[in-house]
């Protein structure tokens, strides 16, 4: 997908600012500037390698020489020297490990390379660097002669593979991994999806991984960020000017919180910072929208109405004073009254929950967040998804938040079918219904038609509690009605509420954490 000069509504993904990887995000507030982390597939990588090869002009032999010294740059400042290891495969991975145990020998270290595979089909990089260490005592293999080594380096596959791994190099993975010492991947755990992040039947788990150019997405995703350990970036030669108009297709948000608020007016007014209109919380479910109402003011809402059930009225005038209350026969007037509207958290899926969200979509023109128990009434209902599709092409911002069990009831597939590849079916519902889906899971990706997708990397397994979710949608639609475009609010809602989590988790523990915690984080890191 060419992306170069692509209008993708207010949210603008741009390679204006060079220095230190900055990107320009433009939305209707203004201007500011952002730095991001390009997250890119195994095919984008070789379109940007190649790229860089051909039309920008590095030699391939300079960027695999840039590469290992990235490695050997990395091992200099954790060891001094000792014994390593080399696993190397027969394409260019194993042509960079290859390259690095040159480096090595030429530091001082006792190299011994292990190849697996067949010589005579080798990449012809590979060849080169095999030929230039006949002139090198490099110790050659086809089994590890140690029990332990000091550093063990897996050069094995790097991003290419996609099919299970068997025979000889499961073999070798499994031997691999026997063996004691300190084990760092080049480019990618081998075994690991560089897609998805899936491991194909047997992996290397490393404590390290360099990776080169741009990070991979199985670095990202589970289960393969659990293989990487820690991960290092290297600037090889291979950059954005490497991209030549289609620029990748995935990113992370890496600036500081501070940077990533909508402009604040100094002369502003509660008007001025969002009206938003909650519609949660059933008879014994106040929680939900107590939670919600809480984290939208704490993400700087100006004001906050709750349309609830009457039991909860009490309860949520104790909780949060702050919050205007609402029955369902003010649903019409509320919804003129907003700058954004939220449905859904502790909703219920009774006939009053169906109606609520029927007049929400017909009647509603305002951004809108259909958040829990909207989504499983929007996924029993073909009608009501027909409309929500027709109001998305006619420009409605509209944001769907399914975790994957409501994922898996919006496509009609299995939560193990989704689990493979979650970002190709949430960009799959965002085409189909034209709306921006944010798909939560151990990593949530937010997806909207026509653009790239935002993966969030913060955030922690303390979040599993109930609530968290009622707290993401809450700060989702104050960040709407500031920026009135369904991409831009999602993907930095996601991104606060993993980092207010993270805030949480530290002050109470990932046993500890609740979802009020991650809320009151959240007016801290808005600061």
């Amino acid at each position: 997908m060419d992306m170069g000069n692509m209008d993708i509504g207010q949210f603008a993904y741009k390679e204006r600012c060079r220095r230190k990887n900055r990107k320009t995000i433009l939305w209707k507030g203004g201007c500011i500037y952002m730095k991001v982390r390009y997250l890119v597939t195994a095919k984008e990588m070789k379109e940007y390698d190649d790229n860089t090869i051909r039309r920008v002009g590095i030699p391939a032999p300079v960027l695999m020489e840039r590469a290992a010294l990235s490695a050997a740059e990395y091992l200099a400042g954790k060891f001094e020297k000792g014994t390593a290891l080399i696993l190397a495969g027969m394409g260019n991975n194993g042509g960079d490990g290859l390259a690095l145990a040159r480096l090595l020998l030429e530091m001082g270290w006792t190299v011994e390379i292990w190849c697996v595979g067949d010589a005579e089909r080798a990449s012809g990089q590979w060849k080169e660097q095999r030929r230039i260490l006949e002139n090198y005592p490099a110790d050659f293999s086809s089994t590890p002669q140690k029990d332990e080594y000091t550093i063990m380096v897996d050069a094995l596959f790097g991003v290419g593979l996609s099919r299970e791994v068997e025979g000889r190099y499961a073999q070798a993975i499994e031997m691999f991994q026997a063996v004691r010492g300190f084990k760092l991947a080049l480019d990618l755990p081998s075994g690991v999806d560089a897609d998805t992040g899936r491991i194909w039947g047997a992996a290397v788990k490393a404590d390290a991984t360099v990776t080169f150019g741009f990070m991979k997405r199985g670095l990202a995703f589970f289960p393969g960020c659990e293989y990487a350990g820690e991960v290092v970036t290297a600037r090889i030669g291979i950059t954005e000017r490497s991209f030549f108009g289609r620029m990748p297709e995935m990113f992370a948000y890496e600036e500081e919180t501070a940077a990533l608020l909508p402009r604040r007016p100094g002369d502003g007014h509660k008007g001025t910072f969002g009206k938003i209109l909650l519609v949660a919380g059933s008879v014994n479910m106040a929680g939900a929208a107590l939670l919600a109402a809480k984290a939208s003011y704490r993400m700087g809402a100006g004001m906050v109405k709750v349309i609830t059930a009457k039991e909860n009225r009490v309860i949520l005038q104790t909780a949060v004073p702050e919050a205007l209350l609402g029955t369902d026969r003010e649903l019409t007037a509320s919804l003129e009254w907003a700058d954004a509207i939220v449905i859904g958290p502790g909703l219920g899926k009774g006939d009053g929950a169906l109606e609520a969200l029927r007049h929400v979509i017909d009647y509603g023109e305002k951004p809108l967040v259909i958040d829990a128990d909207g989504l499983n009434l929007l996924a029993e209902s073909e009608m009501l998804q027909e409309k929500l599709a027709a109001q998305g092409t006619e420009g409605r911002q509209i944001v769907l938040t399914p975790h994957v069990g409501e994922l898996s009831r919006l496509m009609c597939l299995s939560v193990q079918e989704l689990k493979q590849d979650l970002w190709k079916y949430a960009n799959e519902l965002a085409r189909r219904l034209h709306v921006t889906v944010a798909a939560k899971d151990a990593r949530t990706i937010v997806c909207r038609e026509g653009g790239p997708s935002c993966l969030n990397l913060d955030g922690n397994n303390g979040m599993a509690t109930a609530g968290s979710g009622d707290v993401l949608a809450g700060a989702m639609g104050t960040l709407l009605a500031q920026t009135k475009d369904g991409f831009t609010a999602a993907s930095l809602a996601v991104c606060f509420h993993g980092r207010a989590g993270d805030m949480a988790a530290a002050e109470k523990g990932l046993q500890g954490c609740m979802a009020g915690d991650i809320a009151e984080a959240l007016g801290r890191l808005c600061q």
